[in-house]
């Protein structure tokens, strides 16, 4: 079966150490839009990718690139930052509030509980880098 991959257009801003900086413009549907000025919905953002550059690979600075990932990766990456936390909320504002605890108070408990989750995955970023891998073309 076929992978599927997601890719995007983007510019090389640096070349360091073995690793590529890459500017890539994410934009919504909306800012492609012909009557996009009608509405406040357009977005449009700058994001830089850094990318490890595999033995035999050089690209200059200015250089227009094309940023590949897996789509499980990004289903991956959603996953982590977005669905993971909002489980660790709600199942903690559930636990709190079923041991009785002010309404209030397990609200705020529940959402001090992100720190640790975050405060985890910042620790473990070296182990998530190597399962996030991008290619260049």
């Amino acid at each position: 079966m076929k992978e599927n991959k997601v890719t995007h257009s983007g510019i090389v801003q640096e070349v360091k150490d073995g690793k590529a900086s890459i500017s890539v413009i994410t934009k919504s549907a909306c800012a492609s839009c012909q009557i996009k000025g009608s509405c406040t919905l357009s977005d449009v953002k700058e994001k830089i990718i850094e990318v490890d550059l595999m033995n035999g690979q050089s690209f200059k600075t200015g250089g227009q690139v094309t940023v590949e990932m897996k789509e499980t990766t990004g289903i991956w990456a959603v996953l982590l930052g977005y669905f993971f936390p909002f489980l660790v909320v709600l199942f903690t504002l559930i636990l709190l509030t079923a041991l009785g605890i002010n309404q209030g108070i397990a609200g705020l408990i529940s959402l001090a509980v992100l720190a640790p989750y975050y405060l985890l995955l910042y620790l473990s970023r070296t182990y998530i880098r190597k399962k996030f891998t991008f290619n260049v073309h």
